[in-house]
């Protein structure tokens, strides 16, 4: 037992003295080649083994004869380990090279590619959150590049729809100015109606502003839904009179909500005079609200004819407006994305679909 536990010893002193030099050299070659750290890695292995066979060796006084034997198995041994360390480190090198020239690629702008063969577990897995990461990356370029379209024609739009009633207002007060106004009563009146879409163009460009900003306030409370959707149809009633379309509401649940009134209103305001205004004379617009699996569901049917099948994404887009000739009362396309924006800071969702004669317009918003 003894002699057991000393042959332990010497072999464990010697591989323990290989182990700290080959620590020593890993920690000097720490910025190199994996090929080189996966060499020494190897000749540390078969050092450590040859420092405690030849310790071993030595405390038991082998014969020469029986050293050379012993070295020279381990030195084949130890050759071995070297040839296999430096074909696997090569491996692992190309596979990180075409790794580090397809991220290159990827943060370029560009889209990643897996590389080609089939790489060890940790570079494929690598790979993978890669391939992931530049999918969601394509993603947010193609909404960053969808915003800015949308941007652009806001501003174009909004601008063209501010310097028409400028130009009115600017002619008509001239013309007041002037004493050419042969009705000057008619004229103010027209600068009042002017006056008061553009006061609801720049009011709805600052709530949009609030809500883009994150910085809209809710105060949530308890209201019956059939309450708010009958508030929304009694303010829209007017507006459907002058068009000469029916409001109808008859299929609307008794189901609590808790959402902030005031917003929820504006989103439902939006919701009908979007309706009215796209809906022919003698049409009607529809108002339904129910309880589903998801929540609550309001919905608002309209007369439009339906929208283009590749405009049905881009319909909440701020200052999308389709095809319709850019003049009042089209608007500047800001309502549906403030709807979008407020049911959405609810915990809600919109949605939008074709159906005969018309689309419809839906809101689910989470069960009180």
């Amino acid at each position: 037992m003894t002699d057991v536990l000393l042959i332990a010893l010497f072999a464990f002193l010697g591989a323990a003295a290989a182990g700290l030099i080959g620590a020593a050299v890993l920690r000097l070659l720490r910025h190199r080649s994996l090929i080189v750290s996966l060499s020494v890695v190897a000749g540390v292995a078969v050092a450590a083994m040859l420092a405690g066979t030849l310790t071993v060796a030595w405390a038991m006084f082998l014969s020469p004869h029986d050293l050379y034997v012993v070295t020279t198995v381990v030195a084949m041994a130890a050759l071995i380990s070297l040839v296999t360390a430096v074909l696997l480190g090569r491996r692992v090198a190309a596979q990180s090279h075409e790794l580090a020239l397809a991220t290159r690629s990827f943060g370029e702008g560009g889209t990643f590619a897996m590389p080609a063969g089939q790489p060890a577990a940790e570079l494929a897995a690598l790979a993978r959150e890669l391939a992931a990461t530049s999918a969601k990356l394509d993603s947010s370029r193609e909404r960053e590049r969808a915003l800015e379209t949308s941007r652009r024609e806001l501003v174009a739009w909004i601008s063209h729809d501010l310097r028409t009633p400028l130009a009115g207002l600017r002619a008509m007060a001239e013309a007041l100015e002037d004493g050419m106004a042969a009705d000057s009563g008619r004229y103010l009146r027209q600068i009042r109606v002017e006056v008061e879409r553009m006061n609801s163009m720049v009011g709805d460009l600052f709530e949009l502003s609030r809500i883009q900003a994150g910085s809209l306030a809710l105060a949530p409370a308890r209201i019956s839904l059939h309450d708010l959707v009958g508030d929304a149809l009694a303010g829209a009633d007017p507006l459907a009179r002058e068009h000469g379309v029916r409001l109808v509401g008859d299929r609307i649940d008794e189901v609590p909500v808790e959402v902030d009134g005031k917003e929820m209103s504006r989103v439902l305001g939006n919701l009908l005079i979007n309706a009215i205004r796209r809906t022919p004379p003698d049409g009607t617009v529809a108002v339904a609200a129910h309880r589903s699996d998801s929540g609550v569901v309001v919905s608002v049917t309209d007369g439009c004819g339906g929208i283009p099948e590749e405009d049905l994404p881009r319909v909440f887009d701020t200052g999308w407006r389709g095809s319709h000739a850019r003049t009042p009362p089209a608007g500047a396309g800001l309502g549906l994305a403030i709807v979008r924006g407020i049911v959405e800071a609810h915990a809600g969702r919109t949605e939008v679909r074709n159906v005969q004669g018309g689309c419809c317009f839906s809101v689910t918003l989470p069960t009180a």
